[in-house]
């Protein structure tokens, strides 16, 4: 607590924290981490697409044999992708219980984080075609020039 706060005779903020010993703790904060998985995959439109595409890049991966730099980008941008779009929908959770009206700073709350998860799936797209165009070629007996 700071000085201020005691000063303005100021609360403490409590949090909702697990209690029990450090494996009780690790593995409710485990279940809560599927409970959010489950809860994007159920709920959340995206996360089902994120993943279809995450399966076609793995099942091109093997066909077109790519190369081990080329399996960590998939790997690492499909990992980011997921990642963004669960903090997207936390952030449109968050707005949605401090306000229900439609209110300009929650929109751009909510298009902002949105628009974050499009750059990744921009970047994703882009690094995709660098990587498969060229094998998809390869593989359909043409040279690439």
């Amino acid at each position: 607590m700071g000085l201020l706060d005691k000063l303005f005779n100021r609360k403490e903020p409590t949090r909702n924290k697990d209690t029990g010993n450090a494996i009780q703790r690790y593995s409710k904060s485990f279940k809560h981490a599927l409970d959010g998985l489950n809860y994007a995959f159920k709920y959340e439109h995206n996360m089902i697409i994120i993943l279809i595409c995450f399966i076609i890049a793995v099942i091109l991966g093997f066909v077109c044999k790519v190369k081990v730099f080329e399996w960590l980008f998939i790997i690492i941008i499909s990992g980011c992708i997921a990642t963004c779009e669960m903090i997207n929908s936390s952030i449109e959770a968050i707005v949605d219980l401090i306000t229900v009206k439609e209110h300009p700073l929650a929109k751009v709350a909510k298009d902002t984080a949105s628009s974050a998860t499009l750059l990744l799936c921009i970047t994703a797209l882009i690094g995709g075609l660098i990587i498969f165009i060229p094998k998809i070629i390869q593989l359909l007996g043409g040279t690439l020039w």
